[in-house]
């Protein structure tokens, strides 16, 4: 191959992936140093690659802009190579695909890959039937385990696992049983395949079981791959757990996005555009702004007290992070609780149980470190809160105990109201109930102040 035919921007890009004589770079290296390159320079270089490398890189979904990659492609290459692809990864390049030129490459692939791939995508993003593969391993229950196993040694390389081999009846090919390739192998050649076939507990997933679902039933069952069947247990395909670990990973990045007070952003954080950027913060950037500014109206509203003791405008940054500390603690562990199942719908009454004298526990242990200190710096002469010092330290105190009970009520109990509402969770992200919290916090502080300290202070 000659290297020195390549543009001279990407010459030195392509040395480095393509000599392989002169360094052994891994695939997971190979796709880094892709992602690094424009797209044009990407698909130049990924076109000279031998075949096996091409498409054991097409295959990671780490590739950034596979679609956009191969659709910068010879329409006859990219065919070439979507034809020797997963089912399921090409589903997952086309439905990221401009749609004028997936019709043409579409038109280019041959009538199985082209039926299995258009039954792929007909289902639902985050379901089983999204995510799975038609490429298994499958045979007739009438089969013997030697015949069994000349059948895996001759469909293996078509087959994106062997973990199990999937036994369907004979007549009308309906998933009977499964068997592990390690009992494949032990076993008597001359045997039915159906001696070693296990039927009981044998566990399955519909097409349209949500993937957090199928992630749960692997897990549980400690499974490496999962059946997806029909309604008649018609075996459609599987899912692998390297595909739910990835599915897992994207969802995490999204929710951990979305904590952050910000749209999710789709694509690595070094690909998208400036535009895109501005456009996915911006928006929440303002919400909460917004919401921030109830807590200038709250001080507004308390602005005589505040004149008349402006020692309480010492502890407004205390009571404003402890309250929107305990709600992003409450909201990240209940978000999370109902993402790996843990929490129900309907465990909300428990967990506001629950929460109940959690918050008042916490409180009370913040309201004594809050008391302590005013105390400390009383009688070290650090700062003088004045004669009433004793007062404003109960003031803090009973403060901290309704605030943070605020805060793990609200942050517990605001995504078990989004998802009531159809809305994703992750939404009640730390920011938001932040913000929540401030304001109430506020209205909280001073309304504990005018009933300890009227007469005194105020």
């Amino acid at each position: 191959m000659n290297i020195q035919s390549f543009p001279s921007r990407a010459g030195s890009a392509a040395r480095h992936i393509l000599n392989d004589s002169l360094s052994k770079v891994t695939t997971a290296e190979r796709v880094e140093q892709l992602n690094a390159l424009d797209i044009e320079e990407a698909a130049e270089l990924l076109g000279n690659m031998p075949q096996q490398k091409a498409l054991r890189i097409i295959a990671r979904p780490e590739l950034s802009h596979a679609a956009d990659i191969l659709a910068a492609m010879p329409v006859e290459q990219s065919a070439k190579l979507l034809k020797a692809t997963a089912h399921d990864r090409v589903a997952d390049i086309f439905q990221a695909m401009e749609e004028r030129k997936r019709g043409v490459i579409f038109g280019r692939l041959d009538p199985l890959t082209a039926k299995a791939v258009s039954h792929l995508m007909t289902y639902p993003q985050r379901t089983a039937g999204s995510i799975m593969t038609t490429e298994f391993v499958s045979v007739p229950d009438t089969m013997t385990v030697g015949e069994t196993l000349d059948h895996v040694k001759k469909v293996e390389n078509a087959s994106e696992t062997v973990y199990a081999i999937y036994v369907l009846d004979h007549e009308t090919h309906c998933l009977t049983g499964v068997v592990t390739l390690r009992r494949l192998i032990t076993g008597d050649q001359n045997a039915s395949i159906l001696t070693l076939t296990r039927r009981e507990g044998m566990v399955s997933a519909s097409p349209f079981m949500a993937q957090e679902d199928v992630a749960r039933l692997i897990r549980k069952n400690n499974l490496l791959a999962l059946p997806v069947v029909d309604d008649n247990q018609q075996m459609l395909g599987i899912v692998t757990v390297d595909d739910v670990i990835d599915t897992m990973i994207a969802d995490t990045t999204e929710d951990a996005q979305k904590f952050g007070g910000m749209e999710a952003l789709g694509k690595p954080y070094m690909q998208i555009g400036f535009a895109s950027m501005i456009k996915k913060r911006a928006g929440w950037l303002c919400a909460l702004f917004l919401g921030e500014m109830l807590t200038a109206s709250a001080m507004q509203h308390f602005e005589t007290e505040l004149e008349k003791a402006v020692v309480l405008t010492l502890f407004i940054p205390l009571i404003m992070s402890s309250g929107g500390n305990s709600g992003s603690q409450a909201t990240s562990l209940i978000i999370r609780a109902l993402a790996v199942g843990e929490l129900k719908l309907s465990d909300w009454w428990r967990v506001a149980l629950r929460e109940l004298p959690t918050g008042v526990t916490l409180g009370a242990i913040l309201g004594l470190v809050g008391f302590a200190r005013i105390s400390l710096w009383q009688h070290l002469g650090l700062y003088d809160y004045g004669p009433h010092w004793i007062m404003i330290g109960f003031t803090v105190f009973a403060a901290l105990i309704g605030i943070v009970l605020f805060g793990s009520m609200a942050g517990s109990m605001l995504p078990f109201i989004l998802q009531k509402l159809r809305l994703d969770p992750a939404s009640a992200s730390a920011p938001f109930v932040a913000t929540l919290v401030d304001v109430s916090g506020l209205v909280i502080y001073f309304t504990v102040a005018l009933a300890i300290l009227s007469g005194t202070l105020l």
